[in-house]
């Protein structure tokens, strides 16, 4: 069986449908007892919840009037939450689909996060306001962070004091949520795109234009930075950082580099849209992408391994 790394036309992904419309955003749940999960946002007003390692799906979130831009899952895999076009918010019961609560907007939320102790919610989007909700006490007014001045794209607590955020406006900004204040700004030449605290738990992942950069976790210095060939959406970091993945704008593409060098080490081919998200699995086993195309594919990391779902592909012609 050959399994060279350059080969990554053999590589044969596990694709999940039910969508119906474009996957603008994909993230998993730590690993747990019961193993790990992915939740999936889409466009077609609802968020889906699939098993991480097969992809199979186990349930949908239904209630939302507009589109889903947005969908995360928090550290016990028990409640979810999504953000919308209705100009909601909503939480979730992971187990049962239930909706738990809403929490109501004037504009467009675009990102939706846990903080890292599952107590509050962080929002974002069209009115350029981040707003952090008491989950033991949702009815009372959150704390709203104002500063971006375009469509806050993506936001996310780094730790319990922090979080950080990118957007239209071409910038990164770093906040201390303790008193609101804006504790460091990066400008770019282009819109914020994408934003993931790595796996590593020594970087965060920025994409913006034709460029990705990895920052470090702590002081959000820049530590590395390439400019690569297409408009990325999306960018993940492996959980050894020696790899990171992309997706862009421009083609149909999953390509992965080396983190190095930024050497193109594979690139997947399969999706029938642009790829807005890719996320590495808690386990490093496999990394998930999100297509205009309305389907998540699951994509084998490293050599080439017969397992799980990818037993009954053994004997074609791509594992030979």
């Amino acid at each position: 069986m050959t399994t060279s790394s350059n080969s990554s036309s053999r590589k044969i992904p596990l694709i999940c449908g039910g969508h119906s419309r474009p996957v603008p955003e994909i993230a998993y749940s730590p690993v747990t007892p019961d193993g790990f999960f992915l939740v999936s946002a889409c466009l077609d007003g609802k968020a889906m919840l699939r098993n991480g390692v097969t992809g199979d799906w186990l349930g949908t979130f239904q209630g939302h009037k507009g589109a889903v831009w947005s969908a995360q899952i928090n550290v016990k895999a028990d409640r979810v939450i999504t953000g919308s076009a209705d100009y909601t918010a909503k939480i979730w019961d992971a187990l049962t689909g239930e909706e738990i609560h809403t929490f109501t907007q004037n504009r467009i939320i675009k990102t939706v996060q846990f903080s890292k102790d599952d107590s509050k919610i962080l929002t974002g989007g069209q009115d350029k306001i981040l707003r952090i909700y008491d989950l033991n006490n949702p009815k009372d007014e959150p704390l709203s962070i104002a500063g971006h001045t375009n469509t806050i794209k993506t936001a996310l607590w780094t730790n319990e004091n922090t979080i950080i955020s990118g957007g239209q406006d071409n910038t990164f900004r770093v906040w201390d949520v303790r008193n609101g204040s804006q504790v460091k700004e990066l400008p770019f030449k282009s819109p914020v795109t994408g934003i993931e605290c790595s796996l590593d738990g020594k970087h965060v992942t920025v994409t913006a234009g034709k460029e990705v950069f990895f920052l470090n976790v702590q002081s959000f210095d820049v530590i590395k930075s390439y400019t690569l060939g297409i408009e990325l959406n999306t960018a993940s970091l492996s959980p050894d950082a020696s790899t990171f993945v992309t997706g862009g704008s421009t083609d149909f593409w999953v390509r992965v580099f080396d983190f190095n060098s930024a050497q193109e080490l594979e690139c997947h081919k399969g999706h029938h849209g642009p790829v807005h998200c890719l996320r590495f699995a808690p386990d490093g086993a496999t990394f998930s992408s999100g297509s205009e195309d309305g389907t998540i594919r699951l994509w084998q990391n490293g050599d080439v391994k017969c397992y799980g779902l990818w037993q009954e592909w053994k004997d074609k012609e791509s594992f030979q």
